[in-house]
């Protein structure tokens, strides 16, 4: 690990109040991040060149603040089309969310070394390409981190500060404290191996599931409420370590070691999975995937997942962090 880069001064990430963040990409997510931190009145700057989507996102934005009651901090938002047009003198913080395509984002943090001042933290939004990969060859790489939010990121507490093979752990600790105090629940992922923590956690039972419906033993209806209905909605009260407290390891221990045996191990996706990737059943964006959808099909179903959504958030608001300005 390289100590090139000192850790962040006090006054860098101290109050989202007082930091510049940027926010490289305004489509789904990056609108999304904008709103994290403008809720906590950080000044958060958005580059985005297509001039439709910038124009938009302010109003998407302020949308999404008022029905949290902290209009506020739209005040706190600005839009530019270029990096060009950017205050890097006061910038600490730039978060990339632009598309999953390794050249532009090795691109772009080529950019940002050049542009972002030298204790800036500069982070890649990015689920798909570790951040060792996207800084390769990059002076300051100590400074360079994964910070993996989930879609709907204003709605999702989660955020993962991935440390890279050359990422300053001291960096990591202070990205956390940041999101923090933007109301975030952030998780330290020491390695930014493939799918980092909740992803892999995530895809290891879609492995499964999907291999159910491969072999006809229950249909994807029936996976999707044994989920939903099930286990899945304990996990809302507690995940699958404090579970095993709840109901008794040693329980858990035996049956484990009755079912690991017969578990889906392919290194491959499912049947289901790959005969829909490639005959272009891509789920609502094609009208079809494992449900047929229709324009008013989406719209009630988006609706219903955004207030089951926000219902599940005031439900785990007491044990969320407290934004702190």
């Amino acid at each position: 690990m390289s100590n090139a880069t000192p850790a962040p001064s006090p006054s860098i990430l101290s109050r989202p109040g007082a930091v510049h963040a940027v926010v490289v990409g305004g489509g789904t997510m990056g609108a999304d991040v904008a709103v994290v931190l403008a809720r906590a009145l950080c000044r958060t700057t958005v580059v985005e060149p297509d001039a439709g989507r910038a124009g938009a996102l302010p109003g998407r934005v302020r949308a999404n603040l008022a029905a949290i009651g902290r209009e506020a901090g739209a005040e706190r938002l600005a839009v530019a089309a270029t990096l060009d047009a950017v205050d890097w003198s006061s910038v600490g913080l730039v978060i990339e969310c632009i598309p999953e395509e390794l050249a532009l984002k090795q691109a772009l943090f080529a950019e940002l070394v050049a542009r972002a001042r030298p204790h800036a933290l500069l982070a890649s939004n990015s689920s798909s390409f570790p951040i060792s990969a996207i800084g390769a060859g990059l002076d300051t790489r100590e400074r360079m981190l994964g910070l993996h939010f989930f879609m709907p990121a204003h709605l999702v507490p989660l955020v993962e500060v991935v440390l890279g093979k050359a990422s300053d752990e001291r960096h990591a600790d202070a990205l956390a404290a940041f999101m923090r105090r933007c109301g975030m629940v952030p998780v330290k992922v020491r390695k930014d191996l493939p799918g980092f923590l909740a992803n892999r956690l995530q895809h290891a039972l879609s492995r499964e599931a999907f291999s159910l419906i491969d072999r006809g033993i229950a249909s994807p209806e029936d996976v999707d409420a044994a989920v939903r209905f099930g286990f899945g909605f304990r996990f809302l009260a507690a995940g699958p370590v404090l579970q095993r407290d709840h109901a008794g390891i040693d329980v858990h221990a035996a049956a484990g070691a009755t079912m690991y045996p017969t578990f889906c191990n392919d290194d491959h996706p499912a049947r289901c999975l790959s005969e829909r990737a490639a005959d272009g059943r891509h789920g609502m964006k094609r009208g079809e995937g494992f449900y047929a959808w229709t324009p008013e099909t989406i719209a009630a179903e988006r609706a219903r997942y955004d207030q089951l959504l926000r219902a599940g958030l005031a439900l785990i608001a007491p044990e969320l962090p407290e934004i702190q300005p």
